[in-house]
């Protein structure tokens, strides 16, 4: 029989360890940071992605008096880097700077994905959302969003549309266009963005859905022809482009946007967190970074670790339905 008296001691040095626990994570935050920060992209150096993060890394930097080391780790679209910091340590000296595909949509179209979003990262910030501008080749009759499905729908099978990736957004939001028109588009998928508008240029792809900062020269240029925005608010960049929404294009496929965000590994302290979260908002309130930002056609968020789960757990099921519907699957 076990005396009480053990029992009394067990329970106390359970709770002594749990306060001590508990203690160490305050601590931690006060000496937060005294080494230099890793911030990976898991994406090639020197796309968008990659110039956000050295000119955020640049601002929190000097703000948090470490360095913050960016460390471009591409492949698998954004798998391997996303991986790497889910399982790195929860201290706030790993983290990752990435898009919704790594962070959420991949859940969706791959199999097997070897971290889980939701289990094993800590979402801290929303830093913008990328709308794009749906643009057609000249040729093309349609100058907006309801005359350009018309066009596809009395055009069956005869019109292709482009995507820098099967599940990528441009792929997902021109599969719904065409299911719904009945317009039997085909889909064409690039390895990556630049290939796809150079061949939307020469006429081999009638449409597709374009970055502002790959687009937008070529829109001025006359080469190509922009025929609306995704996402609920126009471009800064092209602020005489309607969004689709505003033409009447009310699906939730035209209304939804991509978006850059900052996450840590699962379990890292929240004040940890916080902070982090605090250098970001201070560094993209900076008027250098936010007409940064804009020229790369993007919308700076003002955002927290609670307003980015929000978002993240309220639009999770919008991108599976649109996942679903096209059908995409990659292993």
């Amino acid at each position: 029989m076990t005396h009480p008296h053990t029992n009394r001691r067990a329970l106390l040095c359970a709770a002594a360890s749990t306060a001590a626990l508990f203690a160490l994570a305050p601590a931690q935050a006060q000496t937060y940071p005294n080494k230099p920060i890793r911030l990976v992209v898991p994406f090639q150096a020197g796309g968008a992605t990659d110039v956000l993060a050295r000119v955020l890394g640049q601002k929190m930097a000097a703000s948090m008096g470490q360095p913050i080391v960016v460390d471009n780790k591409p492949g698998a679209a954004g798998i391997i880097g996303t991986d790497a910091v889910a399982k790195a340590a929860p201290d706030g000296y790993t983290i990752v700077l990435s898009l919704s595909n790594s962070l959420m949509t991949n859940e969706f179209l791959y199999e097997k994905l070897p971290y889980d979003t939701g289990r094993d990262l800590t979402l801290v910030y929303q830093i913008a959302m990328a709308p794009l501008v749906l643009v057609v080749h000249p040729s093309v009759p349609a100058k907006t969003g309801p005359e350009l499905l018309k066009y596809v729908a009395a055009n069956k099978g005869k019109v292709a549309y482009g995507s820098y990736g099967v599940g990528a957004y441009p792929h997902l939001a021109g599969a719904h266009m065409s299911l719904t028109q009945q317009a039997d588009m085909n889909h064409v998928a690039y390895k990556g963005e630049a290939p796809m508008v150079q061949d939307l240029i020469g006429g081999q792809i009638q449409m597709a859905y374009a970055s502002a900062l790959a687009a937008k020269p070529h829109i001025d240029a006359g080469k190509l022809k922009a025929v609306g925005v995704t996402g609920e608010r126009r471009m800064s960049t092209l602020p005489n482009v309607p969004t689709l929404a505003e033409q009447g294009l009310k699906d939730e496929a035209y209304r939804v946007t991509g978006w850059l965000a900052i996450a840590a590994p699962a379990k890292t302290p929240k004040a940890i967190v916080d902070r982090i979260a605090d250098e970001v908002r201070k560094a993209t309130q900076q008027p250098d970074v936010r007409e940064r930002v804009a020229a790369m056609g993007f919308e700076i968020k003002d955002s927290s670790p609670e307003l980015f789960a929000a978002a993240w757990k309220q639009e999770r099921p919008v991108w599976e339905r649109l996942i679903k519907q096209s059908g995409a699957k990659l292993e």
